[in-house]
């Protein structure tokens, strides 16, 4: 048994079903799988060995005892080190003293319902405020498809790990695309829900208006598994929805969104909306009106409410803080009040402006990052002959749909010419991730492979 390495959840949930898959060798081969590679690319900040073997032995004695909960039980998951898991050091990736929870989050717990197995705690950019995850206090996190480039950020070491089969499934957090942009970079799938479905409770705050909880896995089915166990921690096949069988009536926002794309990733967008046209589904193109505003209206909320969240470490602890870290907290205190409740108010236009663009249409597609993973510590990437910032040019396609609070989720697409991922993003309308789920399924089928198959 310990031979076998199913490569999805859904197939090492049916293998375990049958009993021909114990979660204890699907754990050990995790385990494995974390002290080969952990230390070259830094996944994860903190393992949780035993915890996990006595987990994985109780979900195989459960489950050989008749008492099956569903697709996750005795499954390897991981968690963002951000997140609580009782017993365990929260550090944000920081060398700012963290926190020692004495219960899990909400999150874990639901996934612990479900009969989940917690691997260890996966690595991220410090206190989840950058993109790239070369700032952390825990070694630089690097992708595995190409190690000199960023694994994206902030879930960066959740996206690595699944990549490496270290795990099967991770709980991500989303403020600005913090799971999309690491799963886009890496070739996994990152699904941020509407806003407020998961708890975000038992969680390091960066914005409490914009932070979302979320699931990365392989596929779209794995991460509407994980999606549902960490909603109630109801994890069964039967419980995820068929792919949409009539023709998709999609709609691509194009200015501003198409605006300032790789030649790569323009011609994988390019490509995947011509397969769905030839599968029979419906593209209009759609502008989203004050997309220019995004970019001021995001950071004119997310940097003074991290600012305040922070500020009584920062008073105390400056110097434990990353210099990039510290410089984005800094700026934060220099916001006007009237300038945070100008963005508040111009985050509900935003909000009507992509419920409109979303009028008639089953989802809205874009690409989900403008780039592939940038080398590691570039401060700037070059896009048709400009040098444009790392940190916004990774925020730019993502941002807008944490101030909205619609549902989004990042789907592989293919290789660019250098070898990396490239990726589309699917949004929905609001309250309604299911069905986004649902469509995700329907286009999964014709732009995506699974990371393994591209490799």
């Amino acid at each position: 048994m310990a031979a076998i390495r199913p490569a999805s959840v859904v197939d090492a949930a049916r293998l375990i079903q049958a009993k021909e898959l114990s979660p204890v060798d699907l754990t050990e081969a995790c385990l494995a799988r974390i002290r080969a590679r952990n230390d070259e690319l830094r996944a994860f900040i903190t393992v949780t060995d035993d915890g996990a073997r006595a987990d994985a032995a109780r979900a195989q004695k459960e489950i050989g005892a008749g008492n099956y909960r569903g697709a996750l039980h005795g499954i390897p998951v991981s968690v963002k080190d951000l997140v609580d898991v009782a017993g365990t050091p929260t550090t944000s990736a920081s060398r700012v003293p963290g926190r020692r929870p004495l219960h899990d989050a909400p999150v874990v717990g639901m996934l612990r319902r479900a009969g989940a197995v917690v691997v260890g705690k996966t690595n991220l950019h410090e206190f989840a405020f950058g993109t790239t995850g070369d700032e952390t206090a825990f070694g630089v996190i690097r992708n595995p498809v190409d190690p000199s480039r960023s694994a994206g950020g902030s879930s960066s070491g959740a996206a690595v790990a699944l990549v490496e089969g270290m795990c099967y499934g991770s709980v991500g957090t989303d403020t600005g695309g913090s799971s999309r942009i690491p799963a886009a970079a890496c070739g996994v799938t990152g699904l941020k829900p509407t806003s407020g479905e998961i708890s975000t409770d038992g969680v390091v705050a960066l914005s409490a208006t914009l932070d979302h909880v979320g699931p990365l896995a392989g596929s779209v089915t794995d991460t509407a598994l994980l999606y549902y166990a960490m909603l109630d921690g109801d994890a069964r096949l039967d419980r995820v929805p068929q792919p949409a069988l009539d023709p998709l009536w999609l709609a691509a926002p194009g200015p501003y969104f198409c605006d300032v794309l790789d030649s790569d990733v323009r011609r994988l967008f390019g490509a995947a909306r011509a397969g769905l046209a030839r599968a029979g589904h419906a593209i209009s193109d759609v502008a989203i009106a004050h997309a220019d505003r995004i970019a001021d209206v995001y950071l004119h909320i997310v940097l003074p409410e991290a600012a305040w969240y922070h500020a009584p470490m920062v008073t105390d602890h400056a110097d434990q803080y990353s210099p990039g870290v510290r410089l984005r907290l800094e700026m934060g205190a220099y916001v006007l009040a009237e300038d945070y409740l100008r963005a508040m108010h111009a985050r509900i236009a935003l909000r009507r402006a992509v419920d409109r663009a979303l009028e008639g249409v089953d989802a809205l597609i874009l690409p989900a990052m403008a780039i592939g993973a940038p080398p590691l510590g570039a401060a700037s990437v070059e896009i048709d002959g400009r040098e444009e910032p790392v940190r916004a040019v990774m925020l730019r396609l993502t941002q807008l749909f944490n101030i909205t609070g619609h549902p989004a989720i990042a789907i592989p697409c293919g290789r660019g010419a250098d070898g990396l991922p490239r990726a589309v993003q699917l949004v929905g309308h609001r309250g309604s991730t299911e069905r986004l789920i649902q469509v995700a399924l329907a286009v999964e089928r014709t732009v995506a492979g699974s990371p393994r198959e591209q490799a």
